[in-house]
């Protein structure tokens, strides 16, 4: 059974980066496509992005395109999240998730379909 954790999250200002990781035990990271999601107090759970199994394709939220670029290492059991041009609603715990049930999913499924999360890494933007 796959488990995702989520590592390096943490307090920034406003228009500074940070790199979120989500490394994977238990099985092939490879096989799947991964999810980044973002949940604000009192909001509901967002998709930020996600990239497929091989890292050919990538989607992202409309809210961070052009700060944020995912990436993967399957060699390393890794995904990525740098996120650059941090603003404050940036505000939340970021989690990874995937489909444990389909192997190679597209990342034009929607966001729905990442039913297994981790336990989140907090991303705090503030001054």
């Amino acid at each position: 059974q796959l488990q995702l954790v989520e590592f390096g999250g943490g307090l920034v200002q406003p228009g500074g980066s940070l790199r979120l990781s989500c490394s994977a035990s238990g099985n092939i990271l490879g096989a799947y496509a991964i999810g980044w999601f973002r949940q604000a107090p009192g909001k509901e759970l967002e998709g930020v992005s996600c990239i497929s199994a091989g890292g050919g394709e990538t989607k992202y939220a409309d809210s961070v395109k052009g700060r944020f670029t995912i990436s993967r290492d399957n060699a390393k059991n890794t995904a990525y999240l740098q996120m650059n041009s941090l603003k404050p609603e940036d505000t939340a715990v970021y989690y990874c998730a995937a489909n444990l049930g389909l192997l190679f999913m597209s990342c034009h499924k929607p966001w729905e379909e990442f039913h297994s999360r981790g336990q989140g890494t907090q991303v705090t933007v503030s001054s």
